[in-house]
């Protein structure tokens, strides 16, 4: 049963509020008193009573709303794991008390996982919004200003190679047919351990990509063809194990047909992903075409993006496009995780109008970097009723342009966008946006919008706590 609070309070919980008064950091205490909102808990506690038909009247009591928001909030704050929060949790009293447990049994990492699962993508934006309106209702944003920028937030994958991705691959495929044998007699296939092989031909591959000369070059080949033969072995025998599955009569238990079915729908999933990148090689190997169509990274995360921003430090990232847009006080105020990368360009005005939408007024001052310029950009914002457009156009010989880019107004707006980079670098560093731990797309944009909701409470407490609020 899913409760918003806990019905009642223990002994134990007196003790433990009177004892770590003092010991709250500042902008705890007021991030505290937000999370006390009933919008927020219901939005929460909406989505907790989704689990089941009659979660909110039915079963054990579980892990109320208010606990699972802020356990939530604390873990990306830190920017912890489940196994360090709950640990972290259950030895400081300030964290108890802040997370509403009190003297109950924090729920174990399992179950938090699992709870936190439901809270979608949608909920967790809803959230980050209550939080802004939160903080324009308490004067900590206006909405006068605006920057925005984007980021690359990665995909939890290893550096793709074609060798690694058709590692990966044979590794998953012997595995799970290792498991369907092992559980039935229904498939009549011989599945044969090629796992081995596979991973001298990468080494091999590996050894060889070291030689630059014509002789290295003619063994690179070499070894990529003994893998593309291995692979295409075990991706055969994988179609003939799910061709037996679907076709097989016998009875079977409950769990044995579960095993199968699993196996069936896993097998199903990863061998178009193998396939893929079998065609991928041999179009960049032997045709020399290296932007094969529908090009995967990871057989484990084939939505992963390919975006080169530039960086001297990382040429190319894997992962997805995140837009991040701030107002006044470094409050974000609102975030996107694009499924597929749009040029920056292309963002600059849809901002402006998520930021009218969402505040209630045009900002007066909207800065951004180069890759945001274009004429057409400044002429909608103008339209709009933006006042001061602070996007600087590289290279241009226009007099009357260069002469406004020296402007008073302009570099004041763009060293204020400046800060818009240091925010980004904050979300990677404190709170985990550099990588994201969580799968698939929705997990992706779960984890970028945590991370938002982390950082917006600490700078709304952070405003609050120094102006006395």
């Amino acid at each position: 049963m899913i409760e918003a609070r806990r019905p009642q309070s223990r002994f134990a919980d007196g003790l433990i509020r009177e004892e770590v008064q003092d010991l709250w950091e500042p902008w705890m205490r007021q991030a505290d008193a937000i999370l006390q909102d009933e919008a927020l808990l219901q939005l929460v506690y909406e989505a907790l009573g989704q689990r089941a038909p009659k979660s909110k009247t039915r079963g054990r009591r579980g892990t109320p709303a208010e606990q699972v928001l802020r356990l939530l909030v604390l873990k990306h704050v830190r920017d912890w794991s489940f196994e360090v929060v709950v640990r972290e949790v259950r030895a400081n009293l300030v964290y108890r008390e802040f997370t509403r447990v009190g003297g109950d049994k924090v729920p174990d990492d399992k179950t938090l996982g699992r709870v936190a699962r439901q809270l979608g993508p949608t909920v967790i934006e809803q959230i980050h919004q209550r939080l802004v309106a939160i903080a324009q209702q308490k004067k900590v944003v206006s909405g006068r200003k605006l920057r925005v920028d984007t980021t690359v937030c990665e995909t939890n994958i290893h550096y793709p190679t074609d060798s690694s991705l058709m590692k990966d691959g044979v590794r998953v495929l012997t595995r799970v047919m290792k498991k369907v044998t092992a559980v039935t007699e229904e498939v009549k296939t011989q599945v044969r351990d090629r796992t081995r092989s596979v991973k001298k031909s990468v080494i091999e591959i590996d050894r060889a990509a070291r030689n630059k000369t014509a002789k290295g070059q003619q063994k690179l080949k070499e070894g990529y063809q003994k893998l593309l033969e291995s692979t295409r072995r075990v991706v055969g025998q994988a179609k003939q194990v799910v061709q037996e599955i679907v076709q097989g009569n016998q009875p079977t238990t409950e769990k044995v047909a579960g095993v199968l079915q699993n196996a069936k729908r896993e097998l199903e999933s990863m061998i178009p992903r193998v396939q893929q990148v079998m065609r991928q090689t041999r179009q960049r190997l032997f045709q020399g075409n290296t932007h094969a169509e529908e090009k995967i990274v990871s057989v484990f995360a084939p939505e992963t993006e390919i975006i080169p921003k530039g960086k001297a430090s990382k040429p190319t990232e894997f992962g997805k496009l995140v837009k991040i847009q701030e107002a006044e006080n470094q409050i974000i105020t609102h975030y996107e995780v694009f499924d597929q990368r749009p040029s920056d360009s292309h963002l600059l005005v849809p901002s402006i109008t998520q930021h009218h939408q969402q505040l209630g007024c045009v900002p007066k001052v909207v800065a951004a970097d180069p890759g945001f310029f274009s004429a057409k950009n400044e002429t909608a914002a103008a339209d709009l009723g933006v006042r001061q457009v602070s996007v600087p156009q590289v290279g241009t010989k226009n007099r009357q342009r260069r002469q406004r880019q020296k402007t008073r107004w302009f570099k004041k707006a763009q060293k204020w966008r400046a800060g818009g980079e240091g925010r980004i670098s904050v979300l990677k560093r404190r709170h985990g946006l550099n990588r994201c731990l969580y799968k698939g797309p929705a997990g992706m944009k779960r984890w970028v919008g945590l991370g938002v909701i982390a950082d917006t409470l600490i700078n709304i407490g952070v405003h609050l706590a120094a102006s006395g609020g």
